[in-house]
């Protein structure tokens, strides 16, 4: 709960939690005023986000924007397909700030349109004079050329020089003189009204970003999401989006993409196989009967002794351990669907369907099942998955254990507001450079949140306009900004070292329910020997790409 706030809201963890490094680095994103274009800096070779142009670049969305606005379409929107869970983050505490950052936004192009209508929309040839010379500068300021800059500030200043003139020298008399003045004068009265609009909200936005990467108290208000009386039905299906947005993460169903790995889970970077024939301990009688969910079932209970341990050294935290049903789809896909049905409760599969599912889906298509142990590391930025799944087919028992990482979120989602600067040559030592701040919210900038102002009460007009984001498909807000673990030397070594315990835990549970069964263990044994063994190889590999 955030401290010291009184509102009618949903309220969400603030960042003093622990394990919400991930989730808050991705709320931040819905507080900045980067360029649109940096977002294609956490592009890697399994998602890329897309960057749709617009039709006027003057009306371009900055990248906090255009990532509130995608998030909560995508997030909330009534129909929507369904969502990849985010291991590791809190997808609704990171869709509740880009509700409030659209708050903030949204109250300012309120009265930024106020401003608009009485300095603009009633001077019109003024406005669109101005907007023509903005216009203008811009595309002389996207320039590669180094001179763009003096360019564009000679263009503005001979512009400024020719309404002088034309305010002293008024081809025009009587009213439509006056008129033609206040053309000129009007649109310059409403910039500096605006700007002090803008650089309110500016402040306000870079501190709640700056908070959440600090660790300050910085909570989501969204009052919007809590229905006062029966009749408010807009609000009543925000908050029954955002209920069902925290279902679906807690779903026990996910998605296997080949190469791709499992969606939210990482990619599959090792796998071990422990198969052998199903042989009576005793020649003269038969192996007791039993199915793949027994043997299941052991190793599951034994998982959970994973962070006991002989000596008073640390070692696990307490690993999170559930059943999940894999759905496999293509490579390339856009979309998932989750399996329906009456096995399926609040995007739960239930048990008996477990069950089945797990013992008699092991050959063909279909869903599969897997014994899943994870752990959420580092805050939230390392996730490790271990899967472990049990086949028999004729008379041989197959137990494969598998591991996946799902690594930090990109560092971009990580860097905190700095105060704008410029570097400049030295009046009188040109060989030296000085630091010199920029204003928080410079001259263009206050013109393109004017002119997008009075569009924000039509988004999709304005999108067309200006631009938006197109986010990854399968869309998770985790595992579609997520980078690889194994550059970072300590996430890379807990992803290795978490596969042998496992993996010892699995074939001694296995091995104890095949001796209680009346099976020969002892070429599991010596197979379980040789794994112990390759498991300690230190090197990850693309287990997902099978090189045919």
């Amino acid at each position: 709960m955030s401290v010291g706030t009184e509102w009618d809201g949903p309220q969400v963890p603030v960042s003093g939690d622990e394990g919400q490094a991930a989730t808050f680095a991705l709320a931040s994103a819905a507080y900045r005023d980067n360029v649109i274009e940096e977002i294609k800096k956490t592009d890697n070779e399994w998602h890329q986000s897309t960057v749709k142009a617009g039709r006027w670049k003057l009306l371009r969305p900055n990248l906090g924007e255009a990532f509130s606005r995608a998030v909560v379409d995508r997030m909330l929107a009534p129909g929507r397909k369904p969502l990849i869970q985010s291991f590791g983050a809190e997808p609704q505490v990171v869709v509740e700030h880009c509700l409030a950052a659209n708050n903030i936004r949204r109250e300012r192009d309120n009265r930024l349109s106020v401003v608009m209508v009485l300095c603009g929309l009633i001077f019109l040839p003024g406005l669109i004079g101005w907007l023509l010379v903005f216009t203008l500068r811009s595309l002389v300021v996207r320039r590669d050329d180094k001179r763009a800059g003096a360019l564009a500030t000679a263009l503005l200043t001979g512009v400024g020089v020719l309404a002088v003139l034309f305010l002293l020298k008024m081809p025009f008399s009587g009213f439509w003189g006056w008129y033609a003045r206040a053309c000129v004068v009007a649109p310059v009265l409403g910039w500096f009204w605006a700007k002090r609009i803008c650089e309110r909200a500016a402040r306000d936005l870079r501190a709640r970003w700056d908070g959440l990467l600090s660790g300050s108290s910085v909570g989501a208000k969204v009052p919007e999401a809590v229905p006062r009386s029966p009749g408010e039905t807009a609000r009543e299906a925000l908050r029954q989006s955002l209920a069902r947005l925290s279902a679906e993460q807690r779903s026990n169903s996910v998605f296997y993409a080949g190469p791709k790995g499992i969606l939210g889970m990482g990619t599959r970077w090792g796998a071990w196989h422990l198969a052998e024939d199903l042989v009576p301990a005793d020649p003269n009688r038969e192996i007791h009967p039993f199915r793949s969910w027994d043997v299941v079932r052991a190793i599951h209970d034994q998982l959970r002794m994973l962070e006991r341990g002989p000596l008073n050294t640390g070692g696990f935290p307490r690993p999170s351990i559930r059943h999940w049903i894999v759905t496999p789809i293509g490579e390339n896909a856009k979309e998932v669907s989750r399996p329906g049905g009456t096995d399926v409760e609040a995007f739960q599969v239930k048990q008996h369907a477990i069950q089945d599912i797990c013992n008699k889906q092991q050959f063909g298509s279909g869903d599969r099942h897997y014994l899943g142990v994870q752990w959420t590391l580092w805050d939230g930025q390392l996730v490790i998955t271990m899967l472990i799944t049990v086949t028999v087919l004729h008379e041989t028992l197959r137990i494969e254990v598998t591991g996946h990482a799902l690594g930090p979120v990109n560092p971009l989602f990580t860097t905190k507001p700095a105060a704008p600067t410029k570097e400049v040559a030295k009046s009188f030592k040109p060989w030296e450079n000085r630091t010199v701040n920029l204003p928080l919210v410079p001259t263009d900038e206050v013109v393109r949140l004017a002119a997008r102002a009075p569009l924000t009460w039509y988004p999709p007009l304005l999108n067309w306009l200006g631009g938006s984001l197109v986010l990854p498909e399968p869309f998770g807000l985790r595992h579609a900004w997520a980078d690889q673990p194994w550059r970072h030397r300590f996430m890379a070594d807990d992803a290795l070292r978490a596969a042998t315990p496992v993996l010892r835990v699995v074939h001694s549970a296995a091995i104890r329910v095949l001796k209680e069964n009346g099976a020969d263990t002892e070429r599991f044994g010596n197979r379980s020997s040789f794994l112990s063994t390759q498991v300690q190889d230190p090197t990850p590999r693309k287990a997902d790409v099978y090189d045919a």
